[in-house]
């Protein structure tokens, strides 16, 4: 879709009322019996734009969504809604009423601000994008709080507001850009557009180095569902603080400082920590918690002797513990009947669906293994989940 315009006359609205519930199957009969009657070119647009409010469901809801305009990297690049929300919250809890938010793409983090009564300063040089954003505010019926510019956020004066926002696009034309001096604009001018605002909020990759955090910034990192979203640098906070935010809640772990944990002997509780907890170095404040240590130094799993419930990380019971043999657990399996097997690893060059394929499991009963390291050695654990304890789950790593 290169121009929104055609879609927002009656007849381009009545087409995306039309093909709303298009399935991908269905497309081609759809455009074949509309373009009877409309211009083939029309109806392409009210495809293609009931495709991408198809994919935005996942990020901002069915109700929004199917309200709502989007490019194809719009719904790429946008924050989901509950972290948008996370965000806006913070800066209204900070006593924020204004935000110029920079790069603000199809809107979305605008629309958030916007729902927490911060009036907006919505900036992208994009035409397409801008007028995209602009759409989206009309339609959900926030254009009195949210105005949309047209323009280089490098040439925009963000004096008299009360916080910015920044989002640098982290792609490129080969795909994710990883140093955030790659970022456009580059992470060191979102940094100085910070610290000339009484607040800021920069979103940056949840990869980030530590090392990359700027002086004077609080770094938080976001998983939603269990899956980590991003990290945000803030500014006007608590300098140098380190947080792990895990929605929905939300629940916050703050860093303390603490050393690491140490390794110890597997005992028969294993935690998996969440996403956003390793990536903020913080699985020692979990392993305080819990009263456990590391089963190796260089692996974010956390063993302890006892269930301690936590948000921060989710808890299994381990029933085995091998030396990596695919033989030796297959055997195992057969015996236990297990047929519903999830597989998680940590440290160990195994895929998971290889193993699958290897071990057939079958039978009625669950069972979890994580191929790891323990002290070094390659190894596998088995066990199954604790009820209750660790609402957050953590996703599989290397």
């Amino acid at each position: 879709m290169n121009d929104l315009a055609p879609l927002l006359t009656p007849e381009g609205r009545a087409l995306l009322d039309a093909v709303r519930d298009t399935a991908p199957a269905d497309e081609l009969a759809v455009a074949t019996r509309l373009r009877r009657d409309h211009p083939a070119a029309l109806v392409s647009a009210a495809l293609g734009q009931a495709r991408l409010r198809q994919r935005a469901v996942a990020k901002f809801g069915a109700r929004d969504a199917e309200r709502m305009f989007f490019t194809p990297n719009g719904v790429e690049q946008s924050t989901r809604a509950p972290v948008a929300a996370h965000r806006a919250g913070r800066l209204r809890e900070l006593g924020v009423t204004s935000v110029a938010d920079l790069c603000c793409g199809i809107g979305g983090d605008a629309v958030a601000l916007a729902r927490a009564g911060i009036r907006v300063l919505a900036v992208d040089r994009d035409p397409l994008t801008a007028a995209v954003a602009r759409e989206n505010a009309a339609a959900l019926g926030l254009s009195d709080l949210i105005e949309v510019r047209e323009a280089d956020v490098t040439d925009v004066d963000t004096a008299g507001y009360d916080a910015v926002f920044v989002d640098p696009a982290r792609r490129g034309g080969r795909g994710r850009v990883f140093d955030p001096e790659a970022y456009s604009p580059p992470l060191s001018w979102a940094v100085s557009a910070a610290l000339r605002a009484p607040h800021a909020a920069l979103k940056v990759a949840p990869g980030i180095p530590h090392e990359a955090v700027p002086d004077g910034a609080e770094a938080e990192w976001i998983s939603d569902g269990g899956d980590v979203k991003e990290a945000v640098l803030w500014f006007g906070t608590t300098p140098g603080a380190v947080r792990a935010t895990l929605l929905p809640g939300p629940r916050t772990l703050l860093g303390t400082g603490l050393p690491d944990p140490g390794v110890r002997p597997v005992g028969r509780f294993l935690y998996e920590p969440d996403g956003a907890v390793i990536r903020a170095h913080l699985v020692a404040e979990v392993a305080r918690e819990v009263d456990g240590g590391l089963i190796d130094a260089t692996i974010a799993y956390v063993t302890a002797d006892e269930a301690r419930p936590t948000p921060y990380a989710t808890a299994y019971e381990i029933t085995d513990r091998l030396p990596f043999n695919v033989k030796k657990l297959k055997a195992l399996l057969r015996e236990r009947g297990v047929g519903i097997l999830t597989v998680k690893k940590r440290g160990s060059a195994v895929e998971p669906e290889e193993l699958r394929k290897k071990v057939k499991p079958q039978g009625p009963n669950a069972a979890t293994v994580f191929l790891t390291r323990v002290a070094g050695a390659p190894t596998m654990l088995i066990g199954r989940p604790v009820g209750g304890a660790g609402a957050a789950g953590g996703g599989s790593g290397s």
